[in-house]
């Protein structure tokens, strides 16, 4: 037996905006809300699928120090390209972490400036 990734945590300050900007870049819905103004999101079928959720921990002050993990996407349903597009009217911002610009991927920051990055799709989109 092997262990699977049930949850991310993400320490933000306004979880709420989080929420909706990786709600829509994942398809994902709002499982929970925590009295300390945490937000838990997942996908539709809730926690324990084949998908983790998403914990958006609220911090008045980010943690010290660069962040050694960050969340890669790919497309579903579209080409690179338009899912850049989309992402970028979402609210990400591009972000260059000393890229060459020969990647395949492309570097970008979720509204809290937390890095994600946008992989070339590994399934052929419909």
């Amino acid at each position: 037996m092997a262990c699977r990734i049930g949850e991310l945590v993400l320490g933000c300050r306004d979880p709420e905006v989080l929420a909706r900007f990786w709600c829509e870049v994942l398809d994902f819905v709002v499982l929970d809300r925590l009295d300390d103004g945490s937000v838990e999101i997942g996908p539709r079928e809730g926690f324990g699928g084949p998908q983790p959720t998403i914990f958006l921990s609220r911090r008045d002050e980010p943690e010290k120090g660069k962040s050694r993990l960050h969340i890669d996407v790919n497309a579903t349903d579209r080409d690179q390209d338009s899912e850049l597009e989309r992402l970028l009217k979402l609210g990400a911002l591009p972000a260059d972490i000393g890229q060459t610009g020969d990647e395949q991927w492309h570097v970008l920051a979720d509204p809290e400036g937390n890095e994600f990055c946008l992989l070339k799709a590994r399934v052929n989109p419909l």
